[in-house]
C-alpha cells in the first residue's frame, strides 16, 4: 500500500532524508522509528503530500504522491504530532466541518461521523466544546478526524505523545483495532508501543535506513548468539570456573542464589558470549563434564530499546532485512 523508493529531501547541502526505500504491505502496522532529527517527520510529510521530495518516488495505494497527490490524499488518514483542532467548536461540529473538507458525500456524513466517534471512544463527549476536553480526548478527536473519510491508510505521528498511562493504553487499543482493517504507518518514541502493535520495524538514522525487520529478528541480529540465563545445581565457584574456560564465553556471573548448600547449591547465572557466537552446546557439554545439573537454559531477550540504542549509536550497524 505504501511504496517508497530512493526518496531524498535536501536542504541546501544537508540531506534530511537520504535515498531511503521501504514498503508497507496491505493490512500491516509498520513502526517507523528514529532519534530526533533522523528524518521521520520529513518522510511522513512527503508521504502525506505536505511537501515535495528532492528526488525518488513514493506511492500511496498505487497513487504517486507527486503526480496524483489529490487521489493519494483521499485514501490517507493523517494524525500529525501536534493535532490542529478548532478548540471553540463542538466535537460533532468539528467532524462535520472536516468531513465536508474531505468531500465525504452528504448522504454518508452522519454515518461516517458516528462511526469514527464510536471507533475512537468519543461518542460520549460529542456535544462538548473541544477546548474543554482533556489531552487524551483531544487526541482521540484528531484520530476520529483522520478516520472520518474512511481511509485505507493511516499515517500516525507520535499518536500517544503527552498522554498519561491510562490514556496511552486506550489509544493503543484503538490503533490496534484500526490496524485490523487498515494499513498503518506508526511513528513513535515509545518503544514498548512498537513491540505491542507493530509486526515490522523500520529504523531511520541520520536520514538513512539503518534497519528493517521484525522486532524479534532485529533482537537476534543485535545479540547474535545471545546472552544466556542458566539455572545450575552445583558449587557456584566451580560452575563459574568451568564455564569461564569456554573459548567463546566473554563473561560469567552469578545473578541469584536460589538454594545454598555447597555442591548442591542452585543458582542462576548470566553468560555473555563473544560477538556472533552461540555457546549453548559448549555450555551444556561443560556442565555434563563437570557433573553439574542443568535445570534451565534460555536466551535472554533483547528489548527493542536495546536494539534501537545499538543501531542508532553505531553508524556501522548496517542491519537490514
Amino acid at each position: 500500500m505504501i511504496n517508497v523508493k530512493n526518496l531524498s529531501k535536501r536542504y541546501t547541502n544537508i540531506y534530511a532524508v537520504d535515498n531511503i526505500s521501504f514498503n508497507v504491505e496491505d493490512g500491516e502496522i509498520l513502526g517507523f522509528l528514529g532519534p530526533n532529527g533522523a528524518g521521520k517527520s520529513t518522510t511522513m510529510r512527503i508521504l502525506t503530500c505536505f511537501m515535495p521530495a528532492t528526488s525518488g518516488t513514493a506511492t500511496i495505494g498505487g497513487f504517486d504522491v507527486f503526480k496524483d497527490s489529490l487521489k493519494a490524499r483521499q485514501i490517507i488518514g493523517y494524525l500529525p504530532e501536534n493535532v490542529p483542532l478548532y478548540t471553540e467548536m463542538r466535537v460533532t461540529e468539528y467532524l462535520l466541518f472536516r468531513s465536508k473538507l474531505k468531500k465525504v458525500a452528504r448522504s454518508d456524513r452522519k454515518k461516517r461521523i458516528n462511526d469514527s466517534m464510536e471507533q475512537c471512544g468519543i461518542d460520549n463527549v460529542q456535544n462538548q466544546i473541544i477546548g474543554t476536553l482533556s489531552k487524551g480526548y483531544r487526541q482521540r478527536v484528531g484520530l476520529a478526524d483522520s478516520l472520518v473519510h474512511n481511509p485505507k491508510i493511516l499515517i500516525l505521528d507520535e499518536p500517544t505523545i503527552g498522554l498519561d498511562p491510562n490514556q496511552i493504553r486506550q489509544v493503543r487499543q484503538i490503533i490496534k483495532g484500526l490496524g485490523e482493517k487498515r494499513t498503518v504507518l506508526l511513528s513513535t518514541h515509545i518503544l514498548p508501543e512498537v513491540e505491542m502493535l507493530c509486526g515490522r520495524v523500520v529504523i531511520i538514522n541520520k536520514g538513512k535506513i539503518a534497519a528493517s525487520d521484525t522486532p524479534g529478528n532485529l533482537s537476534d541480529q543485535v545479540r547474535a548468539g545471545g546472552n544466556l540465563s542458566l539455572e545450575i545445581k552445583g558449587d557456584s565457584k566451580l560452575v563459574i570456573d568451568a564455564i569461564s574456560k569456554i573459548d567463546n564465553v566473554a563473561h560469567v556471573a552469578e545473578k541469584n542464589k536460589i538454594e545454598n548448600s555447597g555442591q548442591n547449591s542452585v543458582s542462576v547465572y548470566s553468560v555473555e558470549s563473544k560477538k556472533n557466537m552461540d555457546v549453548r552446546e559448549q555450555v551444556f557439554n561443560a556442565v555434563v563434564k563437570n557433573n553439574f545439573t542443568l535445570l534451565e537454559m534460555k536466551k535472554d531477550a533483547v528489548s527493542l530499546e536495546e536494539v534501537f540504542h545499538h543501531i542508532t549509536t553505531n553508524e556501522d550497524a548496517g542491519i537490514k532485512g
